[in-house]
């Protein structure tokens, strides 16, 4: 199989091999069937970096197999990726080579899409963007219609904007989304969709408060906020702080605090442990957190986090790695029963498995 086209053919009996995989997994903590979320057969991938191969004086899209990083394969095209990439690639490429300013030491591409139709273009280089390279650049962002940005060592040079603005509709709502490039979005918007939708079922009669750490840009965030009385959210990402609060504006949120601090320093926080200056205007003890709402990095939560989750009557957990989710449900089964449990394929066609659990406290 070519590494930039997917045979469609064979997803339906993929996904069900790793439903099955995942249900077997975690065969001692439930038994219950995973609720499956597809993700679109094709087209699915909203972001894509490329690596630039240049040869014989112009350049190409390329990709590498894992672990042969010394042979290219040139592209010129990825059906793994959004059809909006796809429509601008090669009007990028045939710029980029008609264009010595734009080609010479240009080593990378990444585009950046949403469901809702915006886009931004990053070229990547190793040499210094002057004058000169801007001019060819805003000609190249006046034909595309979308921004363009560059970067090189030590530079970003942005002509317009360095994000995007996701729309994006989930049951009869439309939320909106500042999307930095760079920063953390999930690549997989539909899959993304179908998150938010699981999420808001989820804790569709909940009381009291909800807690959320990692919270990124607000994306689960902003959407249950509607069933909590009070919303309490946690990023240590500066860059995704700040959007979160522009997209709380941009929703109309009105009972959301977030703050800029790790799940350790937060876990110190709430056991009064120490004292934080970023929580000067929070009033900690004026929460009745009902909820804890966790979607870790790969590494999962640590064990002081894993402790102080534990002593939530609910825990929605999401995370992008199964494996450590079983390492932390080794200490969360000893309180919590699992009452939902949710496959998202925010990867088809590799082994990677995205999970979802509702944790109840056995004695509520």
């Amino acid at each position: 199989m070519a590494i930039h086209r997917v045979n469609t053919d064979d997803y339906e009996e993929q996904l069900r091999a790793k439903a099955e995989r995942l249900q077997q997994a975690y065969s001692a903590y439930t038994d219950l069937a995973p609720e499956v979320y597809p993700s679109p057969p094709s087209h699915y991938r909203l972001r894509a970096e490329f690596k630039v191969w240049q040869e014989g004086g112009r350049a190409h899209y390329a990709m590498y197999r894992q672990g042969e990083y010394k042979q290219p394969f040139i592209i010129d095209e990825f059906t793994v990726g959004a059809e909006l990439i796809n429509q601008l690639m090669p009007t990028v490429l045939d710029a980029v080579n008609q264009s010595e300013v734009l080609r010479k030491r240009l080593f990378s591409a990444e585009f950046l899409t949403t469901l809702s139709g915006d886009a931004l273009i990053t070229l990547i280089y190793h040499k210094k963007l002057d004058e000169q390279w801007e001019a060819e650049a805003r000609a190249l962002q006046e034909k595309l219609g979308f921004p363009v940005l560059g970067r090189s060592r030590k530079q970003k040079l942005v002509l317009e904007r360095d994000y995007v603005i996701e729309q994006l509709p989930v049951g009869d709502k439309t939320y909106q989304y500042k999307q930095v490039e760079g920063s953390f979005t999930q690549p997989n918007g539909e899959i993304c969709r179908a998150m938010i939708g699981w999420a808001k079922d989820v804790c569709e009669d909940s009381s009291g408060d909800l807690l959320e750490l990692y919270c990124g840009n607000g994306n689960l965030t902003i959407p249950l906020c509607e069933h909590f009385g009070k919303v309490l959210a946690t990023e240590i990402s500066k860059v995704s702080v700040n959007s979160a609060q522009e997209n709380i504006r941009a929703n109309g949120v009105t009972n959301l605090d977030i703050v800029r601090l790790s799940s350790e320093e937060f876990t110190q926080a709430i056991d009064k442990v120490r004292p934080f200056r970023r929580l000067k205007d929070i009033d900690l003890d004026s929460y009745d957190f009902s909820t804890v709402l966790v979607d870790p990095p790969r590494a999962g939560l640590d064990p002081d986090t894993c402790a102080m989750v534990a002593r939530f009557p609910r825990i929605l957990y999401i995370s992008c790695n199964p494996e450590t989710q079983l390492e932390n449900l080794v200490e969360l089964s000893k309180t919590h029963r699992v009452e939902r449990f949710a496959l998202f394929d925010q990867f088809p066609y590799t082994d990677h498995t995205e999970s979802g659990l509702l944790l109840v406290r056995k004695d509520s």
